[in-house]
């Protein structure tokens, strides 16, 4: 089989391992060819093609980012796009289409259902893709975070102040309630729960008040207060019409300065969470769905995403997948507010 490859959206850490994982199991296995498509969706417009084989994918394990390029294009946005993309699997010869990527690379892999036959691989250094206990990306985001904390509790405990990190996390927090917890903060802010301004600097004081003379605060970019007044959103939205965010870090340190007058600064992780390196459990998963991918292909086992569910890799319906965001179990938060006080 001819077989089409891409990775549209973020980028996240594992995605080389699932694009190796494709190839090598499709040319040893199957004898399979590959064809790439460069930055996303995009590349399927353009027909940009990479050549992708077990002798070009040798080495990119461990390596972070993704070597097709990636784009948040959104085929249905551009006139005539579906028809485009129709166009260029035929032209090429493929067989098959894996997309890689989050709701909205597989959402328009779904929506695309008739026209091009797509197996999808989940990717979200978010986590909040339903379907799948975890996305590869997110273990290795939420380390990079914690590494973070860790040092920011040094220079915080040395200088008695309080340290907002901020955090990716567009709906759902969790990359910012494992980190939080695992780093030991002293609030956690997530967007599955408005926060009371008033509350967090409360709980502030009581900590200062019993002798702890720094504090770490970590929210999530897309965490709310209850009142709307403090988060401070860019007008401009990108193809799949999500604003995009940022500020909310600076606002919350701000408020908490004028309300506490301790000294209080934020530091954004911002992209650096999803570079780099990822770690041994985000390879092996990405591993692991690469090859399911590929299996399903030759299974005929389309508009499906490969997930893992009790510990196994299995193949759920992309209208299952897509159906709603993952959030933050309630429990969960219970946990990191036993240590709020």
């Amino acid at each position: 089989m001819q077989v089409g490859v891409l990775t549209g959206g973020g980028d996240a850490p594992g995605l080389n391992a699932v694009i190796r994982a494709i190839v090598r199991k499709g040319e040893n296995a199957y004898g399979d060819r590959f064809t790439g498509f460069a930055d996303g969706w995009r590349g399927v417009l353009d027909e940009v093609v990479v050549p992708l084989t077990s002798e070009g994918t040798r080495g990119i394990l461990p390596r972070g980012g993704t070597i097709l390029g990636t784009s948040r294009t959104n085929p249905f946005k551009v006139e005539g796009g579906p028809e485009k993309v129709e166009k260029t699997i035929a032209r090429l010869g493929i067989d098959a289409l894996i997309a890689i990527g989050g709701e909205d690379t597989l959402g328009v892999a779904h929506k695309l259902l008739g026209r091009v036959p797509v197996v999808g691989v989940p990717k979200t250094i978010d986590n909040d893709l339903s379907g799948t206990e975890v996305t590869f990306g997110f273990d290795t985001a939420v380390q990079i975070a914690v590494d973070a904390i860790d040092r920011l509790h040094t220079t915080a405990g040395s200088h008695d102040r309080v340290l907002v990190c901020e955090v990716m996390g567009r709906h759902a927090g969790w990359i910012a309630t494992y980190a939080g917890i695992a780093g030991g903060a002293a609030y956690i802010l997530v967007p599955e729960q408005p926060f009371d301004i008033a509350e967090v600097c409360e709980s502030l004081r009581e900590r200062h008040g019993k002798g702890r003379y720094a504090s770490i605060v970590v929210v999530a970019e897309g965490a709310q207060p209850k009142e709307g007044s403090m988060v401070v959103q860019s007008r401009e939205v990108d193809e799949f019409g999500h604003v995009r965010l940022g500020g909310i870090g600076d606002l919350l340190a701000r408020e908490i300065r004028q309300r506490t007058g301790f000294d209080a600064r934020v530091t954004v992780l911002g992209y650096v969470q999803r570079g780099g390196t990822p770690t041994a459990f985000d390879r092996i998963l990405a591993t692991r769905f690469g090859i399911a991918a590929i299996d399903a292909v030759h299974d005929g086992d389309f508009d499906h995403m490969v997930a893992l569910r009790n510990a196994a890799i299995v193949r759920i319906p992309l209208a299952e997948a897509l159906d709603r965001l993952k959030t933050v179990d309630p429990e969960l938060l219970g946990v990191a507010e036993v240590f709020y006080r």
